[in-house]
């Protein structure tokens, strides 16, 4: 059976021009780049043309990119890097966060430092109001997501960095989701730190960056040699850096284009599901989202039993975000928004690319509906 994959924000299929772009450097130019010899400065070369290609997607400097394995690292490098060195042990964050964010941000409460959590409306948006009101004048860091990873919600991130900025606290914003599905211009949301991850638009695994705001100070948590200009030790992943500026070339060439289908692929989706299967809930529906995101409810459906029938017929969905598969607890983004434990648990995360096909999409709604009855029927009490 041909497989769906309904599944992007979890991970996406590598672009083949970015497999090819990283061959050479796994067995031609597979030198060291902090070595002197020509062995050396073939990758050394890799690598500045990456972060120059990085940065010109996201409207920012070169040398404000620091290459990491992923958005999970670059959460916890300005985390780290801001609240381990500061005098200020506060910290503000959005309900909604994700764990790379909220985990090593709960690690520091543990240890003596402090964190306010600011709650979402029913639309997954942050009331910002209180997060004036929870920014104190120990405010290290405020965290902010770009786009939720669950429900597609995009945040008002310029108005967090600006509302931020006003009290002298240094704003994370994690934009892992957000790259390569809507533009992330960093010259119109000045943020100090804004996290990103190669294999969430079309890259290869193992790879991300951290963007820097010049000026800002930031301890590295990874010590050792001098590489990333003494912000991040340890060798670099070449190959990787190679696919993500690869990667990064294609989401900028086809961001217009790809995420208007992205989005009509998307809202006709919604639209004839609704349609089709009673009782469905779309959630954060009525907010700005990524145009390839869908966190649908059915009500009364065990969520983690429609996923095993989902596979088995080709399709390949979340239960929310894949860093929570297997927690067994309701979707704390789902909580923060005020739905209920017995609809968070019948909620599953439907997410697009630009590779999505109308076949695809049309084969979805006609495998859907029958699991829906199907466990429905199974869950109904007997007569």
């Amino acid at each position: 059976m041909d497989t769906i994959y309904l599944d992007n924000n979890a991970t996406t299929r590598v672009l083949p021009e970015v497999v090819d772009a990283m061959m050479p450097y796994f067995t031609e130019w597979y030198g060291n780049p902090s070595s002197i010899h020509h062995q050396g400065a073939r990758p050394a070369a890799a690598l500045r043309e990456a972060r120059q290609r990085v940065a010109r997607l996201l409207g920012c400097d070169a040398g404000e990119v620091v290459l990491t394995s992923c958005g999970t690292e670059s959460d916890n490098l300005a985390i780290r890097g801001v609240l381990e060195g500061s005098d200020r042990r506060h910290a503000v964050a959005t309900a909604v966060e994700h764990p790379a964010v909220l985990a090593p941000l709960r690690r520091l409460e543990a240890l003596g430092g402090e964190l306010t959590v600011v709650g979402v409306d029913s639309r997954g948006i942050v009331d910002l109001d209180a997060l004036r009101r929870a920014i104190r004048d120990d405010t290290a860091l405020v965290a902010a997501m770009w786009a939720n990873n669950e429900t597609g919600v995009l945040l008002p991130v310029a108005d967090i960095v600006a509302i931020a900025h006003e009290r002298g606290a240094a704003v994370l914003v994690d934009a892992v989701q957000a790259v390569g599905k809507v533009p992330v211009d960093l010259r119109e949301v000045p943020a100090d730190f804004v996290a990103i991850s190669a294999h969430k638009f079309h890259g290869p695994r193992g790879v991300g960056a951290l963007v820097i705001r010049r000026g800002t100070a930031c301890n590295p948590f990874l010590l050792g040699g001098s590489q990333e200009r003494g912000r991040r030790a340890g060798t670099e992943n070449v190959p990787g850096a190679v696919g993500m500026a690869v990667a990064c070339d294609a989401a900028a060439a086809h961001l217009r284009d790809g995420a208007a289908r992205m989005e009509a692929l998307r809202d006709r989706f919604e639209r004839e599901l609704i349609e089709r299967v009673p009782d469905v809930r779309v959630h954060g529906a009525d907010a700005p989202r990524l145009p390839n995101t869908s966190s649908v409810c059915f009500r009364g459906v065990d969520g983690r039993a429609m996923l095993v029938l989902l596979d088995e017929v080709g399709i390949c969905a979340s239960a929310g975000s894949a860093c929570k598969s297997g927690a067994g607890k309701p979707s704390a983004v789902l909580t923060a928004m005020g739905v209920s434990p017995e609809d968070a648990a019948a909620t599953l995360r439907f997410s697009l690319s630009t590779m999505t096909t109308e076949a695809e999409i049309d084969a979805a709604l006609e495998r859907i509906p029958p699991i829906v009855e199907r466990l429905r029927r199974r869950s109904a009490p007997a007569a």
